[in-house]
């Protein structure tokens, strides 16, 4: 008898689910400050509940359902088409690309810009590209970071969180020939905490390093719409920018900003670009459209007074609060406490789920809080409540 050669995806997922690790979608009737949610219709079409209000997304600015962003995509879906057709070296590249990779470049103060199809495929794309000899990675960076060191087959060094001088002791110590990449996101989405980013271009321009900046949860928050980079001048001091569309920018895609030569290179190069079709032109004008209103209105400072309210209330109570940015993770340390958490938040109808290991390190479950500029200051006010009455109810205040 031939041993068999399957997949036996049914233990797998049993395996998952003895684990605690399985995960269902979790369909939305909308996506914006509050919304309906079902449970996974598998195959089916969902069947919503009742309106909850959600402090879960990274739409930080509220924009995907702005009706400028969403003006700008539909006027572009009539006169340019729903999507771009081919690969941007085909005859994929249309005027609603440009524009937005020029907005883009002012932006972060640099040459140009290149847009991929989404966060991801820049981040894998661009790292395998460059074609480095090793890079050096923080502990905590997005998985497109670690999956594109994987695809560079780079020696990779993993240096301490947001620790500069651990990154300069491995920096010290390597020996490999060739170039260097220290790589490192600005804003970390489970910790909420920034990295010291000019300590760390300090630490590589000490050994001629090149620096690689995700700015996924940062871009439009800051500067004219732009990110920690740009918070702290270091422009010139950050080879490659990297961010997506799909956060504060409301829309869909990734980009990388720096020289002239970089972009000639990665748009001939990185094969995550070279071989997708083209980001939709309708996204293309929604992000170009919600870059606009982020760089040229104060739509950032109501989201930042929602986030001081809620760290000023959550802390009050007694939940302990990580990070300093826009994303708020409420640290329950026990897995099944912050289950608990989260669904007493939840019965009162307030969606922040719970984090746990492996997505974060054993000990530090939490749930994510994440507000939005078009929260008013009552659903400010009904989360935290929520927060104050389910950690009660569960023995954590």
């Amino acid at each position: 008898m031939s041993q068999s050669h399957s997949f036996d995806l049914e233990s797998r997922l049993e395996t998952r689910e003895e684990g605690g690790l399985r995960r269902d979608l979790t369909p939305a009737d909308r996506v914006g400050p509050e919304g309906r949610f079902a449970p996974d219709p598998q195959g089916s079409l969902p069947s919503y509940g009742p309106r909850e209000l959600v402090f879960a997304a990274n739409d930080y600015l509220g924009l995907a359902g702005d009706d400028r962003v969403r003006d700008a995509a539909e006027r572009v879906a009539r006169d340019v088409g729903t999507g771009a057709g081919a690969s941007r070296l085909v005859t994929g590249d249309t005027g609603p690309h440009r524009s937005l990779e020029r907005s883009l470049a002012a932006t972060k103060r640099v040459d140009r810009a290149l847009v991929f199809s989404s966060g991801y495929a820049a981040n894998v794309g661009t790292i395998a590209a460059l074609d480095p000899a090793v890079v050096f990675s923080d502990e905590y960076n997005h998985a497109s970071v670690v999956d594109g060191c994987r695809l560079s087959r780079a020696e990779t060094v993993v240096y301490d969180h947001c620790d500069p001088a651990d990154l300069r002791r491995k920096l010290d110590a390597c020996d490999v020939d060739g170039p260097w990449l220290v790589v490192t996101d600005s804003v970390f989405s489970m910790d909420g905490d920034v990295a010291p980013l000019s300590e760390i271009c300090d630490a590589a321009e000490e050994h001629g390093a090149w620096v690689m900046v995700d700015e996924a949860h940062a871009t439009g928050l800051y500067e004219d719409g732009g990110g920690i980079v740009q918070r702290d001048g270091l422009d010139d001091r950050v080879q490659v920018q990297m961010g997506t569309l799909s956060k504060a920018l409301a829309s869909q895609g990734g980009y990388v900003a720096g020289s002239d030569a970089l972009v000639e290179h990665l748009l001939n190069t990185a094969r995550s670009f070279v071989f997708s079709t083209g980001l939709a032109p309708p996204a293309a004008a929604a992000a170009r459209e919600a870059l606009r209103v982020a760089s040229e209105t104060d739509r950032a400072d109501r989201l930042w007074s929602h986030v001081a309210r809620l760290r000023e209330g959550l802390t009050e109570m007694g939940y302990e609060l990580w990070g300093t940015t826009q994303i708020l993770p409420v640290v329950v340390g026990d897995r099944g406490d912050a289950l608990d958490l989260a669904d007493a938040v939840r019965e009162r109808g307030v969606v922040a789920p719970a984090i746990r290991p492996p997505t974060v390190p054993e000990g530090t479950s939490r749930l994510r809080v994440a507000p939005m500029a078009t929260h008013t200051d009552e659903d400010v006010e009904m989360c935290l409540r929520a927060f104050r009455e389910a950690g009660r109810e569960v023995g954590l205040l």
